[in-house]
């Protein structure tokens, strides 16, 4: 079973006006993630050609950034939404499958979750299960 959040770039919706609105829906808060990296593609063209390039720069969620000695990481879906912002795409993320994306600078290949305690534990936090 899937779950897919889609929003088209050229017809972007706004964002809720309340909390709850942007990050208690069933889209969990990508849209707002994705819209935020609309944003700042336009404050930060350079960080966006970045993005474009297949580069996964440091963004406030999990994701990007520099490579770890495995070569592998676990990423925050939320990063993933942002990301595509950056790069101009449509919002299409599945909630329950995920995504890999693999950063054309680093070779670091990123698994992309909605889990929140395997991204705790990928990065050793309080908080993951084991």
């Amino acid at each position: 079973m899937s779950m897919i959040v889609e929003c088209n770039f050229d017809s972007a919706p706004s964002q809720g006006e309340s909390w709850s609105e942007r990050w208690g829906g069933a889209d969990k808060g990508l849209i707002c993630s994705w819209l935020r990296g609309i944003e700042k593609a336009k404050e930060s063209p350079e960080l966006a050609a970045r993005a474009s390039r297949g580069e996964l720069p440091s963004l406030p969620w999990v994701g990007g950034g520099k490579a770890v000695k495995a070569g592998k990481r676990v990423g925050a879906l939320h990063y993933l939404a942002m990301w595509q912002g950056l790069r101009g795409e449509d919002l299409s993320i599945d909630l329950v499958a995920g995504a890999t994306r693999t950063c054309t600078l680093t070779g670091m290949a990123v698994a992309f979750t909605g889990d929140i305690s395997a991204i705790w534990k990928a990065a050793g936090e309080p908080g993951g299960t084991e």
